[in-house]
């Protein structure tokens, strides 16, 4: 009996691609079904950018991009975006970083005018640096430092499954490196990737394409022209013998483990990396899933667990190499390697046994029905068809995601499985140290 294949809706929202002669891409995508714009800027540059010695810079310059630029002081960014009605923010991911605003159509020219004064020069003041090198540490302090699980698995996996700086290192920073950065090196930091030419601009929602591409030009296209840096070769060989480490959290109650195993290029075998997409969400998506009946509601051997695609759960934003992570909490005294022995029984069942009748068309009804509310908002639409430009060339894969999705085969996914053995994989181990 054939299994039965979900059927995915797909979306048709219109694409407009141009590019200015200082080498800035521009993607437009109008839609005028409500009064609001999303407006996105990203730069091919992040984490695994940054050099030896400047850890957290990457993050660090995003903070300094909102500290005042050729025309506006401190602080007018934010004035003059919620002045409009609007919100703003900005993020650093391993291969890029982005700047956005959600705005009434009618704020349009304001929030090109923002995002080009600044792609011409921010204030790099010795003030504004050592501001938010404070900031940054603050962050790292919240987030990372006094948190139960601080980096868990984002920051502490990957030095255990790569050996090369770029792909390994912590990507908030050191306090040493932060610390020691100067406003020399911002400046240099902002010549190499803040480039034209290595920058996307993309706007989505209640605009005119004609109207929108005279006020993209009239504001972007007197922006001096630098070319995009080489882009460094991240790719390191795949693993050959299981890597494991463990490390105690003071402030964590429970212990926890995360695993990891490498997959296809998500760039150029885009068709051989869809079906780990797709297994992920087969062995961790909702109560039904493989692992979460098993180790959850069966064995009770985990309390949570969750399964993904890329270090910072980006499948469909980032370059090779990356991986498939799968992480669990674990009840007081949990056996680490228990855990870690059912889940290599459960993919060894799955790639032998395959699925069952209606659970790879369930998990793939679910995938569609989160990629279609991702970029139902303009913003969400915006931000995923810039990276798609910028690191594929291809903004309208966005409306083919869902249906690329559903396509993937049940051969597909008991193949990628099989692949996931435990001498490829990389794991780390939490031993809680906190009060319970």
């Amino acid at each position: 009996m054939a299994a039965r294949r979900s059927r995915i809706p797909a979306t048709k929202y219109p694409v407009e691609r141009f590019t200015l002669d200082n080498g800035l891409r521009v993607v437009l995508t109008p839609d005028r079904s409500a009064p609001v714009i999303g407006v996105a800027v990203v730069y091919d540059v992040g984490i695994r950018s940054e050099p030896e010695g400047r850890t957290g810079f990457a993050h660090l310059f995003e903070h300094l991009m909102f500290q005042g630029s050729e025309n506006l002081e401190k602080l007018a960014h934010f004035r003059h975006v919620q002045g409009a009605g609007g919100t703003f923010n900005g993020s650093t991911h391993l291969d890029y970083t982005d700047y956005f605003e959600t705005l009434p159509s009618n704020a349009l020219e304001r929030a090109l005018f923002l995002e080009a004064d600044r792609m011409r020069g921010p204030r790099l003041t010795e003030e504004n640096l050592r501001n938010q090198v404070d900031v940054v540490k603050e962050e790292i302090r919240v987030n990372v430092l006094n948190r139960p699980y601080g980096g868990f698995p984002w920051l502490t996996l990957p030095p255990v499954m790569f050996d090369t700086f770029p792909n390994a290192h912590d990507g908030y920073g050191s306090f040493d490196d932060l610390e020691s950065a100067t406003v020399a090196d911002a400046a240099d930091f902002f010549r190499r990737y803040y480039a034209s030419g290595n920058a996307v601009l993309a706007v989505s929602g209640d605009i005119d394409v004609a109207e929108a591409t005279e006020l993209v030009t009239r504001h972007f296209g007197d922006v001096p022209a630098r070319p995009a840096p080489q882009r460094p070769d991240f790719t390191e060989p795949d693993l050959t013998a299981e890597r494991r480490t463990s490390y105690t959290d003071a402030l964590a109650p429970l212990p926890a483990v995360a695993g990891a195993w490498r997959v296809p290029d998500p760039v150029t075998d885009f068709a051989g990396y869809l079906p780990y997409v797709v297994l992920a969400e087969v062995l961790t998506d909702g109560d039904a899933s493989r692992l979460v009946e098993r180790l959850v509601q069966r064995d009770r051997t985990v309390t949570s667990l969750g399964g993904y695609l890329g270090f910072m759960g980006d499948p469909f934003d980032v370059r090779d190499p990356t991986a498939l992570l799968l992480q669990a909490h674990l009840p007081p005294g949990g056996d680490v390697d228990k855990v870690l022995r059912t889940i290599d029984e459960e993919l060894d069942r799955l790639a032998a046994d395959g699925l069952t009748d209606g659970e790879l068309a369930r998990t793939q009804a679910r995938m569609a029905t989160h990629l279609l509310r991702d970029t139902d908002a303009v913003l969400g639409r915006a931000l995923r068809m810039a990276v798609l430009e910028q690191q594929r060339g291809e903004p309208g894969l966005l409306n083919e995601l869902p249906r690329l999705v559903g396509e993937v085969t049940e051969e597909q996914v008991r193949a990628a499985a099989a692949t996931l053995r435990p001498e490829r994989r990389a794991a780390i181990e939490v031993i809680a140290g906190g009060v319970r």
